[in-house]
C-alpha cells in the first residue's frame, strides 16, 4: 500500500467509534503506512500501531466509570476534568501496558498534532522522534482548554491538537498521500458553530496566549473548511469517509459505558460492513489477498 493516509479526528470519548473502526482494520491485518491524528484519534492510532487488539475498548468504554479516569467532582478540585497522570502514565505503564517496543519497530508513519499556545501553530511530532515523550506528546494533543493544564515539551507550551487542525487532511496531502482514509466523530452535515459565549473566560484564562485565543476564534472557520475539503475529496474518489450514524446520545465527556460500547460497536459494524469498499478503494490485488485471508 502506497501513498495512503489514514487521517483521524479527535472528538474526546466520541473516539471511541474510532476505536471500534480501527479494531476491525487490526483483525484484518489493514496498517496504513502513514497515519495522522490529533486527540483522542492520536490516543486510538497508538494503539492501533502497537498492534494491541481489544486494548482501545479497554482503555475507554472499561474504563469510562472509573472514579480516576473522567470525574466533575476532579474538575471542580484540581481544574482538571480528565486524570491525565492516570490516562497517560498508570495505565500506559501500569493496568493495561503499552507495547512500546511492537510500537516503536512498526514501520509505520505516525503523526501526532498540537497546538501551539504561543504561535496558535499545528505542531506535528513524528513517533519516532519522541522516543521516550510519547506519552507526554500523546497527553499534549488531547489536553482541551479550561479543562486540562498546558503541556511543556521542547520549549514550547502545547495544547489539544484539535484546536488548530481538527481534521489534518491538508498535512496528509502535503506529505504526498494521493488517497486517504479518513475517520470522523461526528455525524454527516455537521457544521461547528463559532463560539460566541463564554470568550471572556478563555482570555481571562489564556491571556499570555495571543496565538491560542486567535485560534480559538478561528475553529469553527477551520474545522468546516477541512470538512468540506474532505467532501471534495470524496467525491474525487480520493478519500474514503467513514463518519458515525448515530452518536448513539455519546458527548465529548460521556461516562455511560453502554453508550461508549454501542458507539464502539457501531464504529466496529461500520468498517466490516464496509470491507469490500475499503479493498476497492486500496485497489492492491496481493493487499486485498492478504487482507482477506487475514
Amino acid at each position: 500500500m502506497k501513498d495512503v493516509g489514514l487521517v483521524l479526528e479527535g472528538g474526546g470519548m466520541r473516539g471511541v467509534y474510532t476505536g471500534g473502526i480501527l479494531e476491525f482494520f487490526l483483525e484484518k491485518g489493514l496498517h496504513f503506512p502513514y497515519v495522522i491524528a490529533v486527540s483522542a484519534g492520536a490516543c486510538n492510532a497508538a494503539s492501533y500501531i502497537s498492534k494491541q487488539n481489544g486494548r482501545n475498548k479497554a482503555v475507554t468504554v472499561d474504563y469510562a466509570g472509573h472514579p480516576n479516569y473522567l470525574s466533575f467532582k476532579r474538575f471542580f478540585t484540581n481544574g482538571e476534568l480528565f486524570n491525565m497522570d492516570f490516562i497517560f502514565d498508570e495505565i500506559p505503564n501500569k493496568n493495561n501496558v503499552f507495547d512500546y517496543k511492537t510500537f516503536f519497530d512498526s514501520n509505520q508513519t505516525f503523526y501526532i498534532g498540537t497546538t501551539d499556545c504561543k504561535t496558535g501553530e499545528t505542531i506535528y511530532y513524528e513517533k519516532n522522534e519522541v522516543n521516550d515523550e510519547i506519552n507526554k506528546v500523546l497527553r499534549a494533543s488531547s489536553s482541551l482548554p479550561m479543562i486540562a493544564p498546558i503541556i511543556e515539551y521542547e520549549g514550547r507550551s502545547l495544547l489539544d491538537g484539535g484546536i488548530s487542525d481538527p481534521i489534518p487532511i491538508n498535512k496528509s496531502i502535503k506529505d504526498g498521500n494521493e488517497k486517504h482514509v479518513v475517520i470522523l466523530t461526528q455525524c454527516e452535515g455537521y457544521v461547528k458553530k463559532p463560539l460566541k459565549r463564554g470568550k471572556w473566560v478563555y482570555r481571562r484564562r489564556y491571556a499570555e496566549y495571543g496565538g491560542l485565543l486567535d485560534i480559538i476564534e478561528k475553529r469553527s472557520n477551520i474545522y468546516n473548511a477541512q470538512i468540506q475539503r474532505v467532501l471534495e475529496l470524496e467525491k474525487e474518489g480520493k478519500a474514503l469517509v467513514f463518519r458515525p450514524d448515530n452518536l448513539m446520545k455519546v458527548t465529548r465527556m460521556e461516562k455511560k459505558r453502554d453508550r461508549l460500547n454501542n458507539l464502539y460497536l457501531h464504529g466496529y459494524n461500520q468498517a466490516k460492513s464496509r470491507f469490500d469498499e475499503i479493498k476497492d478503494f486500496l485497489e492492491v490485488e496481493m493487499e486485498k489477498s492478504s487482507l482477506t485471508n487475514g
